[in-house]
């Protein structure tokens, strides 16, 4: 899917509306999360996944902790 977007004006910001299709691609409403991230070639919108984010906390929390091992353990 390829859609063009146009950037606006929204209060002292600028923004994109995004339309009803992408909002089905990706399925969120308003309210949820979108995740925009980089890509070889351009960026990425994903939908938020919160079970994924408290995963990555958990890691984060254990890696941190146990950084000497792990960097052992990579060897």
């Amino acid at each position: 899917m390829a859609l063009e977007l146009k950037i606006r004006k929204i209060g002292n910001s600028l923004g994109v509306v995004l339309p009803k299709e992408a909002l089905a691609h990706l399925k969120v409403e308003e309210g949820d999360t979108i995740i925009m991230t980089e890509a070889q070639d351009g960026v990425r919108l994903s939908a938020a996944n919160p079970e994924f984010a408290k995963t990555m906390a958990v890691f984060e929390s254990i890696s941190r902790r146990y950084r000497d091992t792990l960097r052992e353990l990579a060897k």
